[in-house]
């Protein structure tokens, strides 16, 4: 089960991931600057919505934000996005490029 700090360690890397700073997420949020901050270090907690908000900004859905194992989970639905707009001969040879890659 995560635990507050690991939701605060979860926000603070995917934020740093989409390399934008504390305050400049908080206000394009429509917060206080201090608003990701706060919850980064664990002075406050995101309303149920907020959250949602924090999630639609960081690229992510709240699933892949409390998969600790998916270090980059906008990058990987970006993949998939890109890997439904092939066809069946090409998805064959990435399956077998990642299979190869997976392997090692």
């Amino acid at each position: 089960m995560m635990e507050e700090k690991d939701v605060a360690l979860r926000l603070a890397k995917l934020r740093a991931k989409k390399g934008v700073s504390a305050r400049d997420m908080s206000l394009s949020l429509g917060q206080n600057p201090g608003y990701i901050n706060n919850i980064e270090t664990g002075k406050a907690r995101p309303s149920l919505t907020g959250f949602l908000y924090i999630c639609e900004y960081l690229g992510v859905t709240p699933s892949e934000f409390f998969d600790l194992e998916d270090s980059d989970p906008a990058k990987r639905t970006a993949l998939c996005a890109l890997l439904r707009r092939l066809n069946n001969r090409q998805l064959e040879h990435v399956t077998a490029i990642v299979e190869d890659l997976a392997a090692k």
